[in-house]
């Protein structure tokens, strides 16, 4: 192995396999860092959930809001088995993308999980310390979400891609509406 500082650009950081300057006194090397020491983010958090996880809570909170809200709806506006071109589809989805906003949101803020998120065994954590996301940052990830499907046909292509990223996004594996928020998702204990 090269001595320490050996072929290290000037101000730059060691290539991988070179050591790097040693560790503030009591520090253990390497705990909690990620590549070239840089603090890792997830260092004492519960593992990142599952996308089967996720997903199956996103249809259970799905469910949760569309059945009621459809029943409510039907009740109110009668049976439609067509479209009249009155636009009463349309506000009859905005009223369902509007209370599922409002349920994320409001269940985020305060406890980090959904009901579907209860159930899976998951919750919403702050990035940068795993904490509850509380206020804004509970609504951005609920409007960044749901918000946009209020948009006819750009709304559907925004909410696919942003739930796909998460397959492809690495290390967090986040969506984007856990990247405007700056939340991931990780397993409970309980």
């Amino acid at each position: 192995m090269p001595p320490p500082g050996a072929g290290v650009p000037p101000g730059g950081q060691p290539p991988p396999g070179y050591p790097s300057a040693p560790p503030p006194s009591g520090e253990v090397p390497g705990a909690g860092r990620g590549a070239y020491g840089v603090p890792d983010p997830l260092a004492g958090m519960p593992p990142l959930a599952s996308l089967g996880r996720r997903l199956v809570a996103r249809i259970i909170d799905a469910l949760i809001i569309g059945i009621p809200m459809s029943l409510i709806l039907w009740g109110v506006t009668g049976d439609r088995s067509y479209d009249d071109g009155s636009g009463g589809s349309y506000l009859q989805q905005a009223a369902i993308i509007i209370v599922y906003f409002v349920y994320d949101g409001a269940m985020l803020s305060a406890r980090g999980q959904t009901l579907g998120k209860m159930a899976m065994r998951i919750r919403v954590a702050m990035l940068a310390d795993g904490a509850v996301p509380r206020g804004n940052p509970g609504w951005i990830r609920a409007a960044v979400y749901s918000l946009p499907q209020l948009v006819p046909c750009f709304g559907f292509i925004f909410w696919l891609v942003n739930v796909l990223t998460c397959t492809w996004d690495r290390p967090y594996r986040q969506c984007l509406h856990d990247k405007a928020a700056r939340t991931v998702v990780v397993s409970t204990a309980s």
